[in-house]
């Protein structure tokens, strides 16, 4: 299958590739907020604003300075000059961060939306939500099983059958993650990546892969495109990750090291 990459202007400044506005992390888990974040800046995006606590702030803070940061209170005025909102990574479930997501959802323009992890948690728990039209679910098994409220055994029996189920339930294009990878598009057209690697079950790979698309979503791919070719993409740094570390020794944030590796091969 072709993988069609965004234009790159040489005319261009950092605006040009759009801004994620990501809200992610909590006290036990800083690091999905510096892996989500750090992976749509190396799909190509112009900024990154991560919004959250104040303590993933300063964890973030001391591993990059390619992150714009934002107090939880600042989400309203970014979400004004935001192209792509990713939430969830990290966020926890807290009656906290319950508050964060639906108050955010509820107001989010019309812009794509990456929902993952906690944040699917949070909406499988939620009664007849109003959802963004433009909207990606990024679920593994077990959070497809509760937002679908079907068994985890059932759905990976027949993946593509239970990511349409997603798709239409939800309206959006879903990203359905095990050993394979299926994406269903609005339209229910699937993609299917069967690359199968031990080396991307590690803590953190899913945060890398919302990223990823994130960051294509924020250079004006749509939510079908954005899918397929971040999941390809981070695929792809899997295989590079592997092939120099082993599948034993990769970590999520040697994927993000091999994301370049993986465009390179594309532009090829």
């Amino acid at each position: 299958m072709d993988f069609e990459l965004p234009l790159r202007s040489e005319n261009s400044n950092k605006g040009t590739f759009g801004r994620v506005l990501n809200i992610a992390g909590s006290d036990y888990m800083p690091g999905a907020a510096y892996l989500s974040s750090v992976s749509a800046l190396k799909a190509g995006c112009g900024y990154v604003f991560l919004a959250t606590e104040e303590r993933v702030i300063n964890a973030v803070a001391a591993q990059t300075q390619n992150v714009v940061f934002a107090p939880l209170g600042d989400i309203d005025n970014l979400l004004k000059t935001a192209d792509v909102l990713l939430i969830g990574c990290g966020l926890s479930t807290s009656k906290k961060a319950e508050k964060i997501f639906t108050d955010t959802i509820k107001s989010v323009p019309d812009i794509p939306v990456v929902i993952d992890a906690d944040g699917l948690n949070i909406l499988a728990g939620l009664e007849n939500p109003k959802l963004p039209e433009k909207l990606i679910l990024t679920p593994h098994i077990k959070e497809a099983s509760r937002l679908l409220k079907i068994e985890t055994e059932k759905i990976s029996a027949d993946m593509e059958f239970y990511a349409k189920e997603i798709s239409e339930k939800y309206n959006c294009t879903t990203v359905l993650k095990s050993s394979e990878t299926v994406v269903c598009g609005k339209d229910l057209n699937i993609y299917r990546n069967t690359k199968q690697n031990s080396a991307l079950a590690k803590a953190g790979s899913g945060d890398v892969l919302s990223g990823i698309i994130s960051g294509l979503l924020a250079q004006g791919m749509d939510e079908f495109n954005a899918a397929k070719t971040g999941v390809y993409i981070h695929s792809l740094a899997g295989e590079y990750a592997k092939n120099d570390l082993t599948e034993f020794a990769v970590l999520a944030n040697d994927q993000i090291r091999y994301i370049s590796c993986a465009f390179k091969k594309l532009l090829n």
